[in-house]
């Protein structure tokens, strides 16, 4: 693999031979996301360039840069100390140092730390550069099939939420709070709390979502299934709970077809008077009790009501 590696390495030297690293920058690196294949030749030649390189975990870094044959000073920068070491990192800017910033896997900053490191570099008039590469987000995006073209705006495009807050009622309020929105929205979650959101999100009925699980390494998953259906499945397999995820739910647009054609025309009038005064999760509950009609398809009327009003 060194060796591999190494070609690469003089390939990104010939093609980013024209590019310029100035001093006092800090670069933020995009890294691989499981398959260490995914480097980019820009970055490579970026983190050859450092004079030193901050970053989420040392030793997590020290293994990845010695994979590409690369060795450089580091700097821990995590969530536990980002303002302390983002303040040193802005120090050695200022005294003309080139520095890189990677996290453990994939975009810092997106939902990795990184965020407040380039918050402070700004703040201190100092150039951020960022290289983009890997990241679980747009990895598993594009295998989703997301419409960027609906002529609803409304379902255009995706919610980023991260990761939720881990229990009790601010997770509760996140996730009835994203129930909400007509877009795709995409979340991270941790292993151990994979069964949790596969319960929780069995209230979303028909409306799919796309499970992507250890992207780009060897045993990679990715599937397609109702909300309603992921606990079953994740019951199904116990390996199915290792690993890390990211999850993305479809737009409400996908379950829209089918389910309006046959909501009866008894209820879609009385959920029409009563989204003239309730928020819509209400108004469909409510009106599911009167009519005896499917939440999950009155809700989903109910958010179709909404955007054309």
């Amino acid at each position: 693999m060194a060796s591999s590696f190494t070609l690469a390495l003089d390939a990104a030297r010939e093609a980013a031979a024209s590019q310029h690293y100035p001093a006092s920058t800090l670069t933020v690196v995009a890294t691989p996301i499981g398959n260490l294949a995914d480097i980019s030749l820009r970055a490579l030649c970026a983190l050859e360039q450092m004079d030193a390189v901050a970053c989420e975990d040392t030793r997590h870094t020290q293994h990845l840069l010695a994979a590409y044959g690369l060795k450089k000073p580091l700097i821990a920068l995590h969530q536990h100390n980002e303002r302390e070491a983002g303040a040193e990192v802005v120090r050695r800017l200022q005294t003309g140092q080139r520095i890189a910033y990677v996290s453990d896997a994939g975009t810092p900053g997106v939902s990795d730390p990184g965020a407040r490191l380039v918050a402070l570099v700004q703040a201190a008039q100092l150039r951020v550069m960022p290289i983009p590469g890997a990241s679980s987000v747009t990895t598993l995006v594009s295998a989703m099939g997301i419409d960027t073209a609906s002529e609803s705006f409304d379902t255009q495009g995706f919610v980023f939420a991260g990761f939720l807050p881990a229990k009790g009622k601010p997770r509760a309020t996140a996730l009835a709070s994203l129930q909400t929105t007509a877009r795709a929205v995409i979340l991270l979650e941790a292993p151990h709390r994979m069964i949790t959101l596969a319960d929780e999100l069995t209230s979303w009925g028909a409306r799919e979502l796309t499970l992507g699980r250890e992207l780009t390494k060897q045993f990679e998953t990715i599937e397609r299934m109702p909300c309603a259906t992921f606990s079953a499945w994740l019951a199904a397999d116990a390996n199915r709970l290792r690993g890390e995820y990211v999850v993305g739910i479809h737009a409400v647009e996908r379950v829209l077809a089918e389910d309006d054609a046959a909501l009866d025309p008894e209820a879609l009038r009385v959920l029409t008077v009563l989204l003239s005064a309730l928020p819509v999760k209400t108004a469909a509950q409510l009106t599911s009790t009167l009519t005896g009609e499917s939440k999950n398809k009155l809700y989903a009327a109910a958010l179709t009501l909404k955007e054309t009003a």
